[in-house]
């Protein structure tokens, strides 16, 4: 007896060690190719400071009335290639990347003095961005997950916002993939934190699928367009930070707070949307008091992209209703 004792407790001991130490034992290669955020700047990009976050933005028109654009999951102000200068057209239009996406950079956990990739942390980074800019009150323009941004936005600072102009909305939690929670202490720990990286580097070998699925037409997705979306994966960090991303505290689900928005939203969608069901955009606009809806034929999760002239045409009526 005491020396199958001995046997499970010897047993016991180097599982408890291969857990802890193991992951430690897996060599994680260092990024290869990766720059700095500033070396991949355009002419028209800009950085500012924001809680402690080198923000990167582009600025564009002047007038009254202002414009945020939020992009989504994978995306950044790459994403508003086609409707910026339209945007601008009508007045000051700001667009920029979230932490962990474009050339905004990529605080890691040993300079954290909070975590900058949760929702909270983005309701805050917003509003100081605005004050930083000087911008009391705006249009929040939101795509897919920076949808979810805009509602939650809103829901905090409603006195800050003009209206609200949902694109293909996810309103989840707006923290990209979701995990069960039971598994999110362990992605957590130092062992996890390690590995990480590894796991999210398979986006780089699928990302080109990945951006045709948001797209009605594939075929349309041109080599240009997928080199402008692979830029942030260029950018120093870019791995570990879309691991720290993916269980940073997340929000409520928004679906149950929507009625209490009280500006007015407007709610676009692809009607060939294969990532979000344009049922579930119908459903969110039924919850919304006095939202409206449109579904744009041959479009897919990013009309702003792919339909970008009928995309317009449907805000501006929005904007000019009376």
């Amino acid at each position: 007896m005491q020396r199958w004792k001995k046997i499970i407790r010897n047993t016991i001991f180097v599982a408890v060690v291969i857990i802890l130490v193991g992951p430690f034992l897996v060599p994680v290669p260092p990024l290869t190719g990766t720059v700095s955020e500033a070396e991949l700047a355009d002419p028209d990009s800009k950085f500012i400071e924001v809680n402690d976050v080198s923000v990167h933005y582009k600025e564009h028109g002047t007038g009254a009335q202002t414009f945020i654009l939020l992009h989504g999951f994978g995306a950044s102000v790459f994403s508003w290639r086609e409707v910026l200068d339209d945007f601008a057209l009508r007045g000051r239009v700001i667009a920029y990347d979230r932490p962990a996406f474009g050339l905004t950079e990529r605080p890691m956990p040993e300079d954290w003095s909070a975590n900058p990739y949760g929702m909270d942390a983005n309701i805050e980074l917003l509003r100081g961005l605005m004050d930083s800019l000087k911008i009391q009150r705006t249009v929040l323009v939101g795509n897919s997950a920076g949808g979810a941004l805009a509602v939650a936005f809103a829901l905090r600072y409603p006195a800050r916002v003009e209206s609200l102009i949902l694109i293909d909305p996810g309103l989840g939690g707006g923290r990209g993939p979701q995990f069960p929670a039971f598994a999110l202490p362990l992605m957590r720990t130092p062992q996890m934190r390690h590995l990480g990286p590894l796991f999210v580097r398979d986006i780089s070998e699928t990302r080109d699928d990945d951006i045709r699925r948001a797209w009605s037409d594939p075929t349309k997705v041109t080599d240009e367009i997928l080199a402008g979306y692979h830029k942030s994966l260029q950018v120093n960090n870019w791995d570990r930070a879309l691991y720290e991303l993916t269980f940073a505290p997340a929000y409520p689900e928004m679906r149950a707070l929507v009625s209490q928005l009280t500006i007015p939203v407007f709610i676009i969608g692809g009607e060939d949307d294969g990532l979000i069901r344009p049922t579930y955009f119908e459903s969110i606009a039924r919850d919304i008091p006095g939202a409206r809806l449109i579904l744009l034929a041959g479009c897919g999760h990013v009309p702003h992209e792919e339909c970008p002239l009928e995309f317009m045409s449907a805000v501006a009526k929005f904007l000019d209703a009376p």
